[in-house]
């Protein structure tokens, strides 16, 4: 068997390089090259924010990034995240014209996939015929012309219709085309059915025992061809434990969107209080008979600082990577 961090298809999101508008992109991607990761996920803030220094269109920042990649032998996975697309209360056509930059964008880069979150605006229509359709519109859009463009849908915690891996794996069924697939992100997994903020134990009542169930389920159920790409990330315990009276509560924000912009540290980070079950997800998949791109997607707030060093950060998600080698090879060999 294969490992599971296989150094060929190990990648890593620019957000976990820097949060902070001095972090460059073209910083980041030497950085991850230079600590032994093989792909990249491009995030459109970054690009933008690239764009605007170096005084270029988006699209020459996109071709100049895909020319840096192409130097240090870096894949670029994705570009994302392209959100709130299906059941918008805008007018589609311009959500399509949005569509067809990222897609432009996407095709510049040579990114395999677009990342698009499944919805979590509250305004948007929940009407599965209308999201159906849209969703269709957007993966014809990016199948349209050479290269073609996967469509990576993304279940998170907070979206107001598929929160759960089973959810968007159904979805995928009802949209209906090849180039529509999921990305399945450890956080999101762990904080649907595991880690609780507010609670003293950091869990939901029987966690493991419905974590384990939904896991067993994906080991049997998951078909591969739809699953495009996984993501791995910690989460920090909460001390104190999240309330009205914490100093990140937002009034409205889903506790789940208020710890991962704030608390997603490296995976095994137990320095930075990471406790998440990422070791019996990543194992899980695995044992789906996956062996696709892994990446790690981190947001941490230390991040935002602008003397945060993207140097520490690379640094930081090589010893994560090693970790977790470590900690799946002991796993397995346990089975």
């Amino acid at each position: 068997m294969s490992s599971p961090l296989a150094a060929s298809r190990l990648a890593l999101s620019s957000s976990c390089l820097g949060l902070h508008p001095s972090h460059a992109l073209d910083d980041k991607i030497e950085a991850a090259a230079n600590h032994g990761f093989a792909g990249i996920e491009i995030v459109h803030g970054d690009l933008e924010r690239y764009s605007h220094t170096n005084g270029i269109s988006m699209i020459s920042a996109a071709h100049r990034i895909r020319e840096l990649c192409d130097t240090v032998k870096l894949h670029i996975l994705s570009l994302c995240p392209f959100e709130n697309f299906e059941g918008n209360p805008s007018p589609l056509d311009h959500r399509l014209d949005v569509a067809k930059q990222w897609i432009q964008l996407a095709r510049a880069l040579r990114a395999e996939y677009v990342q698009v979150p499944a919805q979590f605006g509250q305004d948007a229509s929940t009407n599965n015929s209308v999201i159906v359709r849209e969703l269709q519109d957007l993966a014809d859009l990016a199948a349209a012309a050479d290269p073609q463009i996967g469509i990576a849908y993304e279940p998170m915690g907070w979206s107001i219709l598929h929160k759960s891996w089973e959810s968007a794996l159904a979805f995928t069924k009802l949209v209906d085309r090849p180039n529509f697939g999921i990305c399945i992100d450890s956080f999101h997994v762990a904080s649907l059915l595991w880690g609780d903020p507010s609670h003293a134990s950091g869990k939901y009542p029987d966690a493991d025992r419905i974590l384990a169930a939904s896991l067993a389920r994906l080991v049997l159920e998951l078909p591969l061809e739809k699953l495009f790409y996984v993501q791995l990330s910690g989460g920090e315990r909460f001390l104190p434990v999240y309330s009205s009276r914490h100093p990140w509560y937002l009034e409205g924000e889903a506790k789940e969107f208020t710890w991962s912009r704030n608390a997603r540290p490296f995976p095994l980070e137990a320095e930075l209080r990471d406790y998440m079950p990422v070791v019996e997800i990543l194992q899980a998949i695995v044992q789906s008979g996956y062996r696709g791109w892994i990446s790690l997607e981190t947001f941490d707030r230390r991040m935002r600082e602008p003397d945060f060093d993207i140097e520490t950060a690379a640094a930081r998600a090589e010893t994560s990577v090693k970790r977790l080698r470590q900690a799946a090879g002991n796993r397995a060999a346990n089975l």
